[in-house]
């Protein structure tokens, strides 16, 4: 009960925070804004970042058994600010909020398992170190030690418990800056724009845990960490995002900004890394072509679950199918966005000759009210 109290007063500000005018000028005072001078560097920036309003450490990874029992996974830890520079010194005072996703996706059984968390800061229910990659949101946890990622979960649903503890190793790896050196443009106004980078290919092992039944399981994960302070405008609804991990060793991140009207924006970007190179896509290097949808007897949002994905420079086109179509997530006690993220296959060919994979589709603002309302 002590917990439900707490997740429903934190609610209530979110609710507050969200459905005022964050989108003026002054509920942006005080936050810094992302801007194409500020140079990523590494370790550093794998850290918390407290001067800007909203950031996320973005986990997701097909892996599988021996045997070969698939499942997909998401973790996902969000930071948002609330006050700056709050004039209550009390830990109680709510500097930032804590929200947090989990899911996994039973590939074999056809089943999505999801959790969430919203907690707020300074009493050490949830955080993120300025120092280093360690954000956690209770007994929820990513943590990075030298090259190794590691991430932890673990909750009780009516189907059993759900949890996961992963080890996610980048080698040699160095971190993928998209956009221009890290800088992501997203709107046409200044700050409207995020640092972003990836690692794209992780190796990973560890264990999950789906419906009480445990499995020692390996494969590949993918990393995202975006922060800034304004994302999206007034005429932006949402995005579909793509990250495919190809069997030659290719991986690719291409996303469409849609606005209300439909059609995709013109700040779209992708980017390919293959081990000799890493190419910056403009929206007209690529073409996204939903083929067909999904409805959700849950809320109604009808989500292309089949994609065709073309791009002629690559030599790639690619057919992007949801494994599972029913995987989208309701957040209700957290950030409050409905959004549909899962596991994907991945076929085609590239300058004629066949070519497969596996990656991760993320698709919002299909339901509910626009993202633009929460990222900007």
């Amino acid at each position: 009960m002590m917990r439900y109290q707490r997740i429903l007063a934190i609610t209530f500000l979110l609710m507050a925070v969200f459905g005022s005018a964050v989108g003026t000028q002054e509920a942006l005072d005080g936050w810094r804004l992302a801007h194409p001078d500020y140079v990523l560097e590494f370790p550093r920036d794998h850290a918390a970042h407290s001067d800007y309003r909203i950031e996320w450490w973005y986990y997701t990874g097909n892996v599988e058994t021996v045997e070969g029992r698939r499942f997909g996974y998401q973790l996902t830890f969000f930071r948002v600010g609330i006050n700056p520079s709050p004039i209550n010194p009390s830990q109680w005072t709510v500097r930032d909020l804590h929200m947090a996703h989990f899911a996994i996706t039973d590939v074999e059984r056809g089943t999505h398992r999801v959790s969430e968390r919203l907690n707020r800061s300074g009493v050490g229910w949830a955080g993120a170190s300025t120092d280093t990659l360690q954000v956690w949101n209770e007994e929820w946890r990513a943590s990075m030690t030298g090259t190794t990622h590691r991430l932890q979960a673990i909750d009780t649903t009516e189907h059993g418990e759900l949890s996961l503890d992963l080890r996610l190793d980048s080698g040699d790896a160095v971190p993928v800056r998209h956009g221009v050196k890290g800088f992501s443009q997203k709107g046409r106004q200044i700050g409207n724009a995020s640092h972003y980078y990836s690692f794209t290919r992780l190796e990973t092992i560890g264990q999950l845990v789906v419906d009480g039944e445990s499995f020692d399981v390996s494969g590949f994960s993918w990393m995202d960490h975006e922060f800034g302070s304004s994302f999206l405008e007034e005429s932006q609804i949402g995005w579909d995002w793509f990250s495919i991990q190809l069997d030659d060793g290719t991986d690719v991140m291409v996303y469409t900004i849609r606005s209300i009207d439909g059609g995709p924006g013109r700040l779209s970007s992708g980017t390919v890394v293959t081990t000799e190179s890493v190419t910056v896509l403009d929206s007209s290097d690529y073409q996204l072509t939903p083929v067909r949808r999904w409805t959700s007897p849950r809320t109604g949002a009808a989500y292309p679950v089949v994609w065709k994905l073309e791009l002629p420079n690559e030599g790639l086109s690619l057919d992007v199918a949801a494994v599972v179509e029913a995987q989208e997530l309701v957040t209700a006690e957290s950030t409050g966005v409905t959004y549909w993220e899962g596991t994907v296959d991945v076929s085609g060919t590239r300058n004629g000759e066949d070519i497969a994979g596996r990656g991760y589709l993320e698709m919002t603002g299909y339901a509910g009210p626009p993202m633009s309302t929460v990222l900007r």
